[in-house]
């Protein structure tokens, strides 16, 4: 069913869910060690689809004659003020312990943004990323506000689900 309702962050909730393999598992005990789910104190979440669509010219005319369907980017960020290391451990597996003498496991994991409008209760939009993996993390700390830790990441694909009660 199509949701028309119109969402405001304080609506939002982000969630994150293990993946299936090696990777999952280490995305798996990170989650369960920090209770990520749903991840706390989150902001500025961007998830982005990026298509590259490619126009072909022919010669002699001004304007495409085609539009071709291109190579599919999933990627986003989010802000989070509970800088525990968390993320980072997200981001680096076990390497954000000790130094690894080898090749590590890069965590995937699964992420959720959910936003529900709780004066319609059953009235949803759940957008949920597949095969996540943290490409950067860093944190700022500034004189005069909260220190946040900011974190981009890439995915496989993305789905969308809405739901009307």
């Amino acid at each position: 069913m199509k949701n028309t309702n119109v969402f405001r962050g304080s609506d939002g909730s982000l969630v994150l869910a293990v993946d299936t393999g090696a990777e999952g598992d280490a995305a798996h005990a990170v989650i369960d060690e920090f209770a990520l789910t749903p991840v706390g104190r989150v902001t500025d979440v961007e998830i982005r689809v990026d298509s590259e669509v490619q126009p072909f010219h022919e010669l002699g005319q001004r304007y495409p004659t085609e539009l071709r369907s291109g190579n599919v980017n999933v990627s986003g960020s989010f802000s989070r003020a509970a800088i525990n290391g968390a993320l980072l451990r997200l981001l680096l597996g076990d390497a954000a312990k000790s130094r690894p003498a080898s090749a590590f496991i890069n965590p995937s994991f699964n992420l959720s943004m959910r936003l529900e409008n709780p004066a319609k209760t059953g009235v949803a939009s759940t957008v949920t990323v597949h095969g996540v993996k943290i490409q950067n993390w860093g944190y700022q700390v500034l004189e005069d506000d909260f220190v946040m830790e900011k974190t981009e990441f890439k995915a496989l694909w993305v789905s969308v689900e809405d739901s009307e009660g």
